[in-house]
């Protein structure tokens, strides 16, 4: 439905930009389950395995990247935010590479796990880079230059707010792999045998006595179903869900007092929308 205050032109700009924000996940997504060897993806096979794809769906990948600065020459070229867009575009796409980078680092499939490397610190660094930035600040922003509005301030403000929200999400997807049924979440979880950094491994190493921890070190990473039973065992035993149940929380609080101490002249509105499409989500 058109807005009565926004000129016809800015809303088909706004819908380029979403699909754009839509391209560049899938993009990442596609190389993601490829490097993850994932299996399902929004509750179809991952596209690589689909009869005929394979591999050739790193190409397909860099299509959907390139796709976008396509559309943005096609529709922004010669606005006065379309240096800003593309800015942003390709250091939001920096951001995210780093962050992908950095989670198969501290999870290699060729190496032993090394929980020594399973920190509180990294695990806010991956989160950061990996999800916070794309999924939550991206659309923010471009939203913003597209409303003209480019102070610092403004954008820094934005971003604080929402690099938050993007750790709760990610913390989110981390229980949801573990503890989301698969026909509502649309994927198989696979954190524990791929050996990832998530936020339940780094709060059961923080919590759990010795002996939790010799039973993390022995079946953390292996694709046994044994194994993934043994740690999921843990998990109950450290009372995760309940733990979860209390960040839950407590972000919520936080994320509210950040928007409420942050926004300025930035709508309010637009933030708590966006938290509650989010807070208590299942899937």
């Amino acid at each position: 439905m058109k807005h009565p205050h926004i000129p016809e032109e800015n809303d088909l700009q706004a819908v380029i930009l979403g699909w754009c924000v839509e391209m560049l996940q899938a993009f990442f997504l596609v190389a993601d389950d490829i490097m993850d060897q994932s299996h399902t993806r929004r509750g179809k096979p991952c596209w690589f395995r689909n009869k005929g794809v394979g591999l050739m769906a790193i190409n397909d990948a860099f299509y959907l990247e390139n796709a976008i600065y396509a559309l943005i020459k096609a529709h922004f070229d010669g606005l006065p935010c379309y240096v800003k867009i593309l800015e942003l575009f390709h250091e939001v796409t920096l951001q995210t590479i780093t962050g992908q980078c950095l989670d198969m680092v501290f999870s290699r499939p060729d190496e032993p796990v090394d929980f020594t490397k399973y920190t509180r610190e990294n695990y806010d660094a991956i989160v950061k880079f990996k999800t916070a930035y794309y999924s939550f600040y991206l659309p923010v922003a471009l939203a913003m230059y597209l409303a003209g509005i480019y102070e610092t301030d403004s954008h820094q403000r934005a971003k604080a707010i929402l690099l938050e929200m993007g750790h709760f999400f990610q913390v989110q997807d981390d229980y949801l792999d573990c503890y989301g049924a698969p026909e509502v979440i649309g994927k198989i979880g696979t954190d524990i045998q791929d050996k990832k950094c998530s936020w339940l491994i780094v709060q059961a190493l923080e919590r759990g006595t010795p002996e939790h921890r010799k039973i993390l070190e022995t079946n953390y990473g292996i694709d046994k179903p044994e194994c993934i039973s043994r740690i999921k065992q843990v998990y109950e035993d450290l009372g995760m869900r309940e733990v979860f149940l209390q960040y839950e929380e407590e972000s919520a609080f936080r994320i509210t007092e950040l928007i409420e101490q942050l926004c300025g002249d930035l709508p309010q509105s637009i933030f708590l929308a966006f938290f509650q499409k989010i807070f208590k989500r299942q899937k």
